[in-house]
């Protein structure tokens, strides 16, 4: 199969190939594609070099799946073109996501609702990928009413620049800014670009996306996302108000038993899930799973992932083996 990695030099990209390498995505052919300024580069997968090529040779090499991770201004120009040319585009920019004729898919929730004419599919935020992916199986069986999150998000998902920017804050070194504040010993509550409403565009999208992936409006949610000198991943603190009672016992084991999720929960042991272990891997970590004492049939749970793999990379590689799998490319 030949598959074109779109933003292959950029810091998702490049987490895209090890995921692809590490699942042994069945590639007859790879082609890493970025912009005109890093053309003739080389890159290295599987212990082969290969030069990146532009989007115009990429089209014109008609990949049957192309990932996407260089940004919604590519994606909204680029994606279409690759679709006419018969491939399939799995997007992981905001481009797509809340337009309803494309599919929005966590795998292992709503993958059954792609088909063949799918020609552009978009991966989800990172922040919500987590989230949706812990409470789809508790909604099914308790009904979510409402949601309160708190983010407390990895200065990865910003990118290779504000990686850049903590290390120099580190070493006392005055250099590029990704933020409009020092990151290093902070927390800055705002992640994208204010909407008219005052919410970041980040917290609506996981407030719209939940929505969509659930395949349930009436589903009410309220993020207040925030940005701190964290590398691993991020971290949510969840609040779910359900329509039926439950049972922390039996919630332990729907999670325990939901593909994709790992419980990490024992006060005794002080076991709870904490980015810095989750970096690297590609499941979902919940843990702090208690009952709010101050309202009827609401739970508070703590979830973490490594926003590069399962809130990027690896997300996007899954909804294309689920493709490859099911014979729609």
């Amino acid at each position: 199969m030949k598959v074109a990695v779109v933003g292959a030099t950029g810091m998702v990209g490049e987490v895209m190939l090890k995921v692809l390498a590490e699942r042994n995505f069945p590639i007859t052919e790879l082609i890493p594609v970025a912009s005109e300024r890093s053309v003739g580069k080389e890159i290295e997968y599987k212990g082969k070099k290969y030069k990146v090529v532009s989007l115009d040779t990429a089209v014109s090499m008609k990949p049957e799946i192309a990932l996407f991770s260089a940004g919604g201004d590519t994606s909204k120009e680029w994606a279409p073109k690759f679709a006419e040319a018969g491939t399939t585009v799995i997007d992981n920019s905001s481009a797509w996501r809340m337009d309803p004729t494309k599919k929005l898919v966590v795998p292992e929730i709503n993958a059954n609702q792609l088909t063949k004419e799918d020609k552009i599919i978009a991966n989800p935020n990172c922040s919500t990928i987590q989230m949706v992916l812990a409470l789809a199986p508790l909604h099914k069986k308790y009904n979510i009413e409402r949601i309160v999150v708190s983010t407390y998000q990895s200065i990865t998902g910003t990118g290779v620049k504000a990686v850049k920017q903590l290390e120099n804050e580190y070493a006392g070194i005055e250099g590029e800014m990704a933020y409009k504040y020092p990151i290093h010993r902070n927390a800055i509550p705002q992640i994208d670009s204010f909407e008219e409403n005052g919410y970041t565009k980040e917290e609506m999208k996981m407030t719209r996306e939940t929505k969509k992936i659930m395949s349930d409006d009436s589903i009410r949610v309220t993020a207040t996302t925030v940005r701190i000198p964290t590398v691993g991943g991020h971290s949510e603190s969840v609040n779910v108000q359900f329509t039926n009672d439950f049972d922390i016992k039996e919630v332990r084991s729907i999670l325990e038993n939901t593909p994709g999720v790992v419980v990490q929960d024992n006060i005794d042991t002080f076991t709870y899930p904490m980015p810095l272990y989750a970096e690297g891997k590609d499941d979902v970590y919940v843990g702090r799973i208690r009952r709010d004492e101050s309202q009827d049939n609401t739970l508070n749970m703590w979830i973490v992932a490594d926003n590069l793999r399962k809130g990027a990379a690896t997300n996007t590689v899954q909804i294309a083996e689920y493709l490859v799998a099911n014979g729609l490319v």
